[in-house]
């Protein structure tokens, strides 16, 4: 299997590089920061053995194909990476292996062509009676200037962000027309000439839809509520895993957006709003949720999920019930910093169990280690994952873990 990533994370490196090894894959990783990966999964102890590392312009397609190429017949392309997914969907293509459509993972990315694609849908083939919720955008282009936004009819306050971006970064609430000009001057001087999208502030509670899909069949894995830091930022600040089945009529409603973006082939993540009875999309990330959520969702279910997902690129159906348990709960409590400095103190990993509840600390910055303040899960101390089947203990767990530790910058 060839796996395409630009810098190591908990999903690859926890996920789908040992589900690669418990399914005897031999591993060639594409990537243009093999150093990096080299460090993370510490190859002097061969934690993966079946590991080759390959350097690799991986944001270029025709690069990945020709690289491929040169060992011969792949047997899957894969990726997990936000960036990637239209560079190894067309790799996929190329040598004629099970993928994911590249339009689907161009237009999922690129939240303006989103945004289009939403707005043109007619009704939804599975439920006549419902269209897309059309959210209203206009995209600044590269190349042009923050300047022409000025007479925008935008419906404010509103949301900029970059169109290709991720993690919130660079996502900002923005007032009047004063402010949406200078914040996009401000993002342009960090990102030179990058294309911006502006769009209707979705005011409401934030879910997330977690789907599975080999192209006949879409399971629905499950859903989080979200609770972010408060605007004109968006920082995930915590997640609770919604009870199963997931709540309706909005999950529909998602199922056929997404539908109408021709999403539909392995894992993906979308983020909506519920205003009402309606669900309106945030965003679709053709991936796995990120931030240990996948981790701790496999967890949970009970079920081999990276596997799965490896298993749809290597051309295997889903099983129709994928077995998974309903009683779970989790809670992902992230430590965010509140300032730039160094981390002075902060708790060591640590993994408890008690009244049924597992804790489970990972530190995600060195004592020791200064940092800017990003305004995104750059900012994240470290992240807290309880796990249990009553919500209400698993809260007063984490109350409990929050009280008793301190993290201090300086």
């Amino acid at each position: 299997m060839h796996l395409l990533a630009l810098n190591p994370t908990d999903s690859v490196t926890e996920g789908f590089l040992p589900a690669a090894a418990r399914l005897g894959l031999a591993v060639t990783l594409l990537t243009d920061q093999p150093e990096a990966h080299e460090r993370a999964y510490g190859r002097q102890d061969h934690a993966f053995p079946a590991l080759d590392i390959v350097p690799c312009d991986v944001r270029d397609f025709a690069e990945v194909i020709s690289r491929i190429a040169a060992d011969g017949r792949p047997r899957a392309v894969f990726t997990n990476s936000d960036h990637l997914q239209t560079q190894a969907a067309l790799a996929a293509e190329y040598f004629g292996l099970p993928g994911k459509d590249w339009r689907a993972a161009l237009r999922t990315k690129n939240k303006a062509e989103l945004r289009r694609a939403l707005a043109a849908a007619g009704p939804d083939a599975a439920d006549p009676a419902w269209s897309a919720d059309p959210v209203w955008s206009a995209e600044l282009a590269t190349g042009q200037e923050p300047a022409t936004l000025a007479g925008l009819d935008a419906p404010y306050p509103c949301v900029v962000k970059p169109r290709e971006g991720v993690a919130s970064e660079d996502v900002v609430l923005v007032a009047d027309a004063d402010e949406l000009v200078r914040r996009c001057v401000e993002i342009r001087a960090r990102r030179p000439g990058a294309a911006l999208v502006v769009e209707e502030f979705l005011d409401g509670e934030l879910r997330t839809l977690e789907t599975l899909g080999d192209g006949r069949t879409l399971h629905v894995l499950g859903g989080f509520r979200t609770e972010l830091s408060p605007p004109p930022h968006f920082i995930e600040e915590r997640l609770h895993l919604l009870p199963a089945p997931p709540p309706q009529p909005h999950t529909d409603q998602v199922l056929a957006q997404l539908r109408a973006l021709g999403v539909g082939f392995g894992v993906c993540h979308t983020e909506y709003v519920v205003q009402g009875d309606r669900a309106r999309l945030i965003e679709v990330n053709y991936r796995a949720i990120g931030d240990q959520c996948d981790l701790v969702l496999a967890e949970l279910l009970g079920i081999p999920l990276f596997e799965y997902v490896l298993r749809t690129h290597l051309g295997e159906p889903l099983p129709d019930d994928l077995g998974a348990r309903t009683d779970g709960r989790v809670r992902m409590e992230y430590v965010l910093a509140d300032r730039a400095g160094r981390l002075a103190s902060a708790p060591p990993a640590s993994v408890t169990e008690r009244d049924g509840v597992r804790l489970d600390y990972r530190p995600l910055r060195g004592v020791g280690e200064e940092h800017p303040l990003h305004r995104t899960n750059r900012d994240f101390l470290g992240v807290l994952r309880a796990t249990g089947t009553d919500q209400g203990r698993i809260d007063a767990a984490v109350a409990q873990f929050l009280a008793a530790h301190r993290w201090e910058i300086v």
